[in-house]
């Protein structure tokens, strides 16, 4: 499944790649909320169907946003992963949510709120570096 692109404009070839409403939810999760597995993803509050999962997680690979591997402590489990193109998102992910805060707050007023926003409202340079990080060195941990 190679992404198909409408034209050489580079905001609509990348809303190709990132626009469809799953792919920067699963990004969020593997860079926000540390998931890994299928079965977390499919744990997770967005409940994302399980073949639209698979289908996604396929394509976030073929474009490699991310690798798929196997969990060294169980071979049939496996693990996703963000590669640095994936990781290069953050800063999109912070504008995306920084955007949310601003201008969905009065229509969803119970959108989290607390320390971690307070950051992003104050630093999303800092916000974004601090969630990159602590990714990476948790990246540099796994198996």
């Amino acid at each position: 499944m190679s992404p198909e692109f409408r034209c050489d404009c580079p905001f609509t070839s990348a809303l190709d790649i990132l626009g469809d409403k799953w792919i920067l939810v699963i990004v969020k999760q593997m860079l926000f909320e540390d998931k890994q597995t299928f079965k977390a993803f499919t744990e997770s509050e967005e409940a994302i169907a399980t073949n639209i999962l698979s289908d996604r997680l396929k394509f976030l690979e073929e474009v490699g946003i991310i690798i798929k591997t196997k969990r060294p402590d169980n071979k049939k489990t496996n693990l996703y992963l963000l590669t640095d193109k994936g990781l290069a998102l953050t800063s999109i992910l912070v504008e995306l949510a920084t955007w949310s805060d601003r201008h969905l707050r009065d229509m969803h007023p119970t959108i989290v709120d607390g320390e971690a926003i307070e950051l992003l409202r104050n630093d999303k340079t800092a916000f974004a570096s601090i969630i990159e990080k602590k990714y990476r060195e948790k990246l540099a941990t796994t198996p």
